[in-house]
């Protein structure tokens, strides 16, 4: 195991101690799992503010990039959550999405769907492209609308900020009545900052990976933090994107009590 794998174990190990006990007079540990991460990281970096190890409650994020995934490894890794992607634009669905959201459950791992949110169709046509593709289920996790500047030659478009909030509005409400949950935001520095999206009352998932979200986006409360591209996770070939929940053990289980389908 490289180094910092075996720094992120024994730190996560720590702070799950001092957790507490859960219901059943055992140490509190994360939902489903055995003693803490045992993942780590390809290109590790100095963290600015504060890192992200001492987080107790770790999860990943996956497309078709991942490959075939072996479920059960990934879960006696330190895996508490996954969130797959299902679809991107109005058009677009990924080919490992329905293959993925079987294996995780299957493996017992919490899991939801995100959209990556293009700015060439409107918030009505993608909404509705993604409950095509998602399944009401019951017991997944709140769908997640993934707001970020695309990269793409066929839609280089970038709204003015008041018509990215109208059609992401849209789009939002739309899922939020057919999944019964309301979605949680995932977005990146530059785009909440040229989006004022600190003005929304929503629930974020915020990508940070190189200093602590109270640092890069001061005051902003959020759920999930996105620390790392380059994770190491038994069970996944290559990289992978790495996550912490913002609290404790017992403050995931009423999270997901809560928040699920």
């Amino acid at each position: 195991m490289k180094l910092l794998g075996k720094i992120l174990t024994v730190l996560a190990l720590v702070a799950l101690a001092a957790c507490g006990r859960g219901p059943s007079g055992g140490r509190a540990v994360m939902a489903g799992q055995g003693s803490g991460p045992q993942f780590g990281d390809s290109a590790p970096h100095p963290w600015v503010g504060g890192h992200p190890y001492d987080h107790p409650v770790h999860g990943i994020d996956i497309s078709r990039w991942q490959g075939d995934i072996d479920w059960n490894r990934v879960r006696t890794s330190g895996v508490s959550f996954a969130f797959i992607k299902a679809t991107e634009g109005g058009d677009h669905a990924d080919p490992n999405f329905r293959r993925y959201w079987r294996e995780a459950a299957q493996a017992r791992i919490p899991r939801g769907a995100y959209h990556y949110f293009y700015f060439c169709r409107s918030g009505a046509q993608q909404a509705a492209w993604f409950i095509a593709n998602v399944p009401k289920e019951r017991g997944a996790m709140p769908p997640v609308l993934d707001l970020e500047w695309t990269a793409s030659k066929t839609c280089p478009h970038r709204p003015p900020s008041h018509e990215v909030l109208r059609e992401a509005k849209i789009f939002k409400d739309i899922l939020q009545q057919h999944y019964g949950q309301r979605p949680i935001i995932y977005t990146t520095v530059d785009f909440y900052r040229d989006n004022n999206l600190g003005s929304w009352p929503e629930e974020f998932w915020l990508r940070s990976v190189a200093g602590h979200p109270r640092i890069v986006y001061p005051g902003q409360r959020y759920t999930f933090w996105q620390y790392t591209g380059t994770g190491v996770v038994p069970g996944i070939g290559g990289n992978v994107d790495l996550n912490v929940f913002a609290g404790s053990p017992a403050q995931w289980r009423a999270w997901l009590s809560q928040r699920l389908q």
